[in-house]
């Protein structure tokens, strides 16, 4: 397997953006999902699965600062971020750095009617749903016809057989490259078929997925040796004594 693509979500459900390499540290890809958009009224991290318009919105790293770009608004900065998406979204929100404390999510359990609600605390120091997917990669196997973005999943690979990977370790590029330790194939939720630039809200795609793949499109890992990546790497799987 080789890395075809590399993709970074800054702002936890909005858009973002492709990279030809990435630093990996302890939290996955720098930068990725670093910031969230609190709602102030219910005290939760805003998702496409709630507020599915975020996905209309996207986001990048220039220079070590966050620069947003929002419909109807243009670029913001960080400073003026919170203003601007509480304009656009019509209610107080907050973008929020990640720290300390893990942020609280939902997700809907009836998918097709947006009904009966339940919620979750994710880890500490990224805004990610779960402490055991830091970062996430997919074959082209796996992804089919299917846009990446769909399931913004940060390391596209050539092949298939990813799924083979869950309880090992992996590493990207050479000696000196990151070394992961897939813990989990990555089940997917109503996000899937929300609408964005170019895509059309597709609730038949989540149903494929649960009657083909059983839930599960893409791994989760967390990292187990920093290192740097790039589109072209090679993918080598490395076997761990169980």
């Amino acid at each position: 397997m080789q890395v075809t693509q590399l993709w970074r979500y800054p702002v936890k459900s909005i858009g973002g953006e492709q990279l030809e390499s990435a630093s990996i540290d302890e939290l996955g890809i720098v930068g990725d999902r670093g910031w969230g958009v609190f709602d102030v009224a219910t005290g939760t991290v805003l998702t496409a699965r709630r507020s599915p318009q975020l996905l209309f919105a996207s986001a990048r790293i220039e220079d070590g600062e966050l620069m947003l770009t929002l419909p109807e608004t243009g670029d913001v900065d960080e400073r003026s971020a919170s203003a601007a998406l509480s304009r656009w979204l019509g209610q107080e929100v907050q973008l929020r750095k990640a720290g300390d404390e893990g942020g609280t999510y939902e997700v809907p359990i009836d998918f097709e009617n947006d009904a009966n609600w339940v919620s979750w605390t994710g880890p500490e120091g990224a805004w990610h749903d779960s402490k055991w997917s830091r970062l996430s990669l997919v074959s082209t196997g796996s992804l089919g016809d299917w846009d990446i973005r769909r399931f913004r999943t940060n390391i596209v690979v050539d092949g298939s057989g990813e799924d083979d990977f869950v309880g090992d370790h992996i590493r990207l590029g050479g000696d000196a490259g990151a070394e992961l330790a897939v813990c989990k194939q990555i089940d997917r939720c109503v996000m899937v078929t929300r609408p964005q630039p170019g895509l059309d809200r597709d609730i038949e795609l989540i149903k494929q997925i649960n009657a083909e793949r059983d839930t599960f499109l893409s791994i989760g890992a967390i990292v187990a040796r920093p290192g740097e990546v790039r589109v072209g790497d090679s993918v080598k799987h490395l076997s761990v004594d169980h």
